[in-house]
């Protein structure tokens, strides 16, 4: 066990004939007292420092090792982040592919019904110029048949109608 500055100054020497001179000896057992008090005292600074540095290097390497952790953590979540944002593009994509095909496949079903229904006014439209043409050539066979001519031809006046009609009352009368 170490020496105590107490030990020090409690400790008595014996006496002997011609030994060193008692005032010398105490005085500088009274400095080795004083220097080693200030050494312990140096001593315990030194420790509470040394303690306190301790607790610091713990807190700082617990703070370091809870940094590490966030950091891996933030690391893995940007890394979630990242797939799902992928995953959920590739859905957006394939979504947009899909409607694509949709509006173009209608749009091909509008198209060919349009031109169905183009192809169906032209043949109709063909049979109506056909009958068209067929009634104007009709009327213009009508036209220039003789009858016309022999209409004209008729010379006939007023009063020989009103008596043809007296006549046929009268017959229908009797």
């Amino acid at each position: 066990m170490p020496l105590s500055p107490i030990d020090i100054h409690n400790k008595e020497f014996t006496k002997s004939f011609r030994g060193y001179a008692e005032d010398e000896v105490n005085e500088f057992l009274d400095q080795i007292i004083k220097d080693y008090e200030i050494l312990l005292r140096e001593k315990k600074d030194v420790d509470k420092q040394l303690e306190m540095a301790l607790e610091q290097t713990k807190y700082f390497s617990s703070l370091e090792e809870t940094l590490q952790k966030s950091i891996v953590v933030a690391q893995e979540a940007a890394d979630e982040v990242r797939r799902n944002s992928q995953k959920e593009a590739k859905l957006i994509v394939k979504e947009a592919e899909k409607n694509a095909d949709r509006i173009v496949n209608e749009a091909l079903t509008k198209a060919r019904k349009v031109t169905i229904e183009i192809d169906e006014l032209k043949k109709q439209s063909k049979v109506f110029r056909n009958r068209f043409k067929m009634l104007v050539e009709a009327q213009l066979d009508l036209l220039n048949t003789d009858d016309w001519e022999h209409l004209l031809q008729y010379d006939i006046g007023l009063t020989e109608i009103q008596s043809t009609v007296e006549d046929t009352r009268e017959q229908d009368d009797a």
